[in-house]
């Protein structure tokens, strides 16, 4: 088993800024970063002994060279006290103000974080360190990139970002293992199905599908190797995946009843084909009632894999809480937990706790315990 659980906790860090200048913070919105201690003993008691959690650039370093730890002490020693084993996202979309991302300067002022990061991971930790340099190279790329949906609001210059991030994220990975030689790196890349729509979709539509493979090629060294990519800067690869994320080219989003829908099962064995890793599926998750039957589908079409001789890693449910909406701030019912209560207590979503533990005895976790914490309805669903 590569982690200390086959499912894993997910709390959702994501800290960009949209063009209005506003700025998310969904560590502090979602509570996490107030109550990182009794989210991480809920996780543990309901069998989740691994997470995925984030560090918070542009708190942590408010001007270069200077590094402030209160927003992080708190969940590393948090961590210690309940015996999670945590994945440590370094940059959830978000970053200082005082470094112009397109500057050259930026790969190197982000290593210089990452090893700072690193060393104080040493020295509060027992545990075998792992990364996630930065999160979904390819989706912010796009985002912030191409579309300007958020920072850094570019248009035209996705390919140029990825670039810059790949950068920082090999040199981020050589800055780890100058501190910390044993570290381990996850690189968590949207995981997507296009198909075609209309006559003379085919050619868009592979592209389109070939584009998800481009940041872990970078990173691996397998194209563009000026940007100083390597097979030794990735240990597993994630991917994100949600009920979203099959399409028709330029068209609507298919569902997983529809006929030309792919198997996730069959994703999961390119993945492993292509790059020769482990996979993690390191998103995943729905919304409402719909958390429960996903779950199983994942679970289900992961295991088929794992027949089939692909390493699956783990399912990462994410979030693993619910969470305020990025952009309209709606309460998305997305988690096995709840919203905290202003004690920190936070309601299990009974249906989705059930199918974990079933799931979790599929898996050889064993089982799952049951809490004495009260039970939540179907929150919006």
């Amino acid at each position: 088993m590569h982690f200390q659980s086959a499912f894993l906790a997910g709390f959702e860090c994501s800290c960009h800024r949209f063009p209005d200048g506003r700025q998310l913070d969904l560590l502090a919105s979602t509570g996490h970063a107030q109550w990182a201690e009794s989210d991480y003993a809920h996780a543990v008691s309901l069998g989740l002994r691994t997470a995925r959690d984030g560090v918070r650039w542009h708190l942590v370093n408010p001007a270069p060279y200077a590094y402030d730890w209160s927003s992080v002490l708190p969940m590393l020693r948090a961590a210690r006290a309940t015996g999670m084993q945590v994945i440590w996202d370094l940059c959830h979309f978000g970053w200082p103000q005082w470094i112009d991302i397109w500057s050259s300067r930026f790969p190197e002022a982000f290593a210089r974080y990452a090893a700072a990061v690193a060393r104080l991971i040493a020295q509060e930790s027992e545990l075998p360190t792992w990364f996630c340099p930065i999160n979904e190279i390819s989706y912010w790329s796009w985002a912030g990139g191409d579309m300007a949906h958020f920072s850094p609001c570019g248009t035209g210059r996705g390919g140029e970002l990825k670039r810059q991030l790949v950068r920082a994220f090999v040199q981020a990975a050589d800055a780890i293992r100058e501190i910390d030689p044993g570290a381990r790196f996850l690189a968590a890349e949207p995981m997507i199905a296009v198909h075609p729509w209309q006559p003379g979709d085919d050619g868009p539509a592979a592209a389109a599908n070939a584009s998800q493979f481009e940041a872990v090629d970078m990173i691996t060294g397998r194209t563009q190797p000026e940007l100083g990519g390597d097979e030794r800067y990735l240990d597993i690869v994630g991917v994100n995946y949600y009920p979203h994320n099959q399409w028709l080219h330029c068209g609507p989003q298919l569902r997983h009843d529809d006929p030309r829908y792919r198997p996730l099962g069959e994703l999961l064995a390119e993945q492993a084909q292509r790059h020769g890793r482990p996979i993690l599926i390191a998103e995943t998750g729905a919304e409402g009632a719909a958390r429960a039957p996903w779950l199983r589908y994942v679970a289900d079409q992961a295991l088929l894999a794992r027949g089939a001789g692909v390493d699956v890693a783990g399912i990462c449910l994410y979030p693993v809480t619910d969470y305020p909406g990025w952009e309209d701030n709606r309460y998305c019912s997305t988690g096995l937990l709840s919203a905290p209560s202003y004690t920190g207590q936070r309601a299990v979503y009974a249906p989705l706790e059930v199918e974990l533990r079933k799931q979790a005895a599929r898996f050889g976790d064993g089982p799952v315990g049951l809490l004495d914490a009260p039970r939540a309805v179907a929150l919006g669903g």
